[in-house]
C-alpha cells in the first residue's frame, strides 16, 4: 500500500490500514518515518461530507445578484428515476415498456395502494438505455466479417437500427407531457471513457425538437436534456448528483462482505468526497492535468446510482449535520422497478410495473 501525490510515492505500513480503502481514496495519514524508508501509520482520517448549501441557495443568489425579487414557490412535484430500459430490436421487453410509458403519460389510473404518476414533474433516464448498442465483435466474428465477400470494395455491415429507433419511439411519447434527462451508460452510444459525453441528438431524430439547444434548427420545444455521466444539477431546490453506476460497480470489486452493498459503496465514494475514486485505473478516464470534476466540492442532498442489482435506500449525515439521500435504482428490464422521489420530503417510493396487474408501490 502507498500514498501518492504530485511529489511521488510512499509506501506505508501500520495496524491503523485495516480500514477500508482502495485506490483513489482521499486521505490524511498521520504517522513516523522508518530507517528503511517506509512511513508507518498511525491514524488515518478522510474527509468526510463537504459542505452542503441549502435548498434554492443557488437560485436565491442568482436573483439577489440580479436585484430580482424571489418567488412565491409551489409545492414541489415527483421525481421519477428509471434505469436499464435496454430496449432491443426483438420486442422481448415490449408489453412492460408499454406499460411504463402509460403509466409515465398518466394513462393508467392509479387506485388507493397505487401510486398516481400525475404529479411527477420530471423523469430520469440512469443509463443503459439501449441494449448493447455498440457491441464489440469477438476476434472469431471479426474473423468471419473478414473473410466475407466484399460489394464495391467496401465491407458490409449489418447494423440493427430497431433499438435507437424504439427508444426515439419511446421519448416521443412522453417529452410532449413530461420533461427529460438522459444520463448516458455502459451499453448507450456515447463515449466509453468517464466522465462520458451526452448521447448526440443525431440519433433521436425524432425528440431532438425537444432538446436545448436543438440539432439542426433554432426552433426548441424543449423538455428534453442530454447530459453527462456522471451528472449534477440543481432540481426544486435540491442539489442531485446521478451516474449510471459504472463507478460503483467497478468500486464493489475491491470490496468483500456488507460493506460491498451498492448503498455501502455509495456513501464511501461521497465520504471520500470523490464518486470515481478507481478512475483512471481500473475505470477508463480522460486525463485532467489542473482539476478533477469527480471530485465532490458541494455536498448533494440526493445521490443516486443506476442499474444496480435491486432497489436500496438510506439517509447519511455528516459532520455539519449534512443529509443525503442515497438511491440505488434497478435495472428497469429485469426488475420492472422504478423509482419515485417526492421532492418536497425527498421520500422514496418504489413503483413495481407488471403485466396484467397496474403499477402498485413493490
Amino acid at each position: 500500500m502507498m500514498l501518492e501525490d504530485e511529489s511521488g510515492r510512499l509506501r506505508i505500513r501500520g495496524n491503523n490500514l485495516n480500514r477500508q480503502y482502495v485506490t483513489g481514496c482521499i486521505i490524511a495519514a498521520l504517522g513516523t518515518e522508518e530507517a528503511d524508508g517506509t512511513f508507518r501509520v498511525v491514524a488515518t482520517q478522510y474527509a468526510d461530507l463537504p459542505p452542503q448549501p441549502q435548498r434554492w441557495e443557488a437560485k436565491d443568489a442568482e436573483l439577489a445578484e440580479s436585484e430580482e425579487p424571489k418567488p412565491k414557490r409551489e409545492k414541489s412535484g415527483k421525481l421519477a428515476i428509471v434505469s436499464g430500459l435496454e430496449m432491443d430490436g426483438n420486442g422481448k421487453n415490449h408489453l412492460r415498456l408499454e406499460l411504463l410509458l402509460e403509466w409515465l403519460t398518466g394513462e393508467l389510473c392509479g387506485g388507493p395502494d397505487q401510486i398516481n404518476a400525475t404529479n411527477l414533474t420530471r423523469l430520469i433516464v440512469a443509463g443503459n438505455s439501449l441494449a448493447k448498442a455498440s457491441p464489440i465483435m469477438s476476434r472469431d466474428e471479426f474473423n468471419i466479417r473478414k473473410s466475407q465477400k466484399r460489394h464495391f470494395g467496401q465491407e458490409i455491415y449489418s447494423f440493427n437500427t430497431n433499438p435507437a429507433e424504439n427508444f426515439d419511439s419511446f421519448l416521443e411519447e412522453i417529452l410532449p407531457t413530461l420533461p427529460i434527462t438522459i444520463i448516458p451508460g455502459e451499453t448507450d452510444p456515447a463515449s466509453v471513457a468517464f466522465p462520458q459525453q451526452p448521447i448526440h441528438p443525431a440519433l433521436m431524430p425524432k425528440t431532438r425538437l425537444f432538446a436545448n439547444p436543438p440539432a439542426e434548427t433554432n426552433e426548441t420545444l424543449e423538455g428534453l436534456d442530454l447530459v453527462t455521466n456522471p451528472w449534477d444539477a440543481d432540481i426544486e431546490g435540491w442539489r442531485v448528483i446521478g451516474t449510471a453506476g459504472q463507478a460503483v460497480h467497478d468500486l464493489s470489486k475491491y470490496i468483500k462482505g456488507a460493506k460491498a452493498r451498492p448503498i455501502e459503496v455509495m456513501e464511501m465514494m461521497l465520504r471520500w468526497r470523490c464518486i470515481a475514486p478507481t478512475a483512471p485505473d481500473t475505470l477508463w478516464c480522460y486525463p485532467f492535468q489542473d482539476d478533477d470534476p469527480h471530485i465532490v466540492k458541494e455536498c448533494p442532498h440526493i445521490y443516486f446510482s443506476g442499474n444496480m442489482p435491486g432497489f436500496a435506500t438510506k439517509v447519511i449525515e455528516g459532520p455539519a449535520k449534512q443529509r443525503v439521500r442515497l438511491i440505488a435504482v434497478p435495472k428497469f428490464r429485469e426488475t420492472g422497478q422504478v423509482v419515485v422521489v417526492d421532492m418536497e420530503t425527498l421520500e422514496v417510493e418504489l413503483v413495481k410495473i407488471e403485466a396484467g396487474r397496474p403499477p402498485v408501490r413493490a
